[in-house]
């Protein structure tokens, strides 16, 4: 099994402990980035990637190591402190580079076989928004199964953290770890899922933007085709 970690920030805090204790119960293979050290840029709007290619976007070079790192990622998790209740700007700075990856525009169908994770620590509170921020893109890119797990930690590092805290952090990445190995190879779009992806076919039949409407098209999925079909 194949994990990527997307941390959205460069230090060894406690998101970043929780994450890596996550992937190491995981087992397999890992790999890290760190933001903004692995990847620092701002999505400058320019369209491109909507319009005519990803390929177009001035930062696609930099940012394809952490694109084919999650392309072949069997589990995919995002780590975020808490930045005033939301993730941090270079988590978000970094998600906006895939806009052209969501079921609107241009899915992988390799999304929809994955797993993903979203975690997120705070001194408080803030959570449940910051686990919503990266959730959001999972979703839209066709991962079908998201775990959240996030935790006022009450402390500023992980040394920090009080014992009982980090005692309830251990079996919570036991319980999601043990969900992800017994799932793995066998996840399958909801009805969620299946229903936002119907909605975007009907959409692209017609479509509104050559790119798309081609790309739907050659992959088959304005007809019978799907993505989470085995023959795809």
């Amino acid at each position: 099994m194949k994990t990527v970690i997307i941390h959205g920030q460069n230090h060894n805090g406690s998101t970043c402990h929780i994450a890596k204790q996550l992937a190491d119960k995981i087992g397999g293979e890992t790999s890290e980035f760190f933001l903004p050290q692995d990847f620092g840029d701002f999505c400058c709007g320019c369209t491109q990637c909507f319009t005519k290619s990803e390929i177009k976007c001035p930062h696609y070079e930099s940012l394809s190591p952490i694109t084919q790192a999650i392309d072949e990622a069997d589990v995919i998790i995002l780590a975020s402190p808490v930045y005033v209740y939301h993730a941090t700007g270079a988590m978000k700075a970094f998600l906006d580079h895939y806009g052209w990856r969501w079921m609107v525009h241009r899915p992988d169908e390799r999304m929809f076989k994955k797993q993903g994770v979203c975690i997120s620590t705070a001194a408080g509170a803030g959570t449940r928004s910051t686990n919503k921020d990266m959730a959001d893109s999972l979703f839209f890119w066709g991962v079908p199964k998201i775990y959240k797990y996030g935790i006022g930690v009450a402390a500023t590092s992980w040394d920090g953290v009080p014992e009982k805290k980090k005692r309830r952090v251990e079996k919570a990445t036991d319980s999601i770890a043990d969900k992800i190995i017994k799932r793995n190879g066998r996840v399958k779009p909801g009805i969620k899922t299946k229903g936002f992806f119907h909605i975007m076919r009907m959409l692209q039949k017609n479509g509104w933007n050559e790119a798309d409407m081609n790309y739907w098209k050659a992959k088959g999925w304005t007809d019978n085709n799907r993505p989470w079909k085995k023959n795809m």
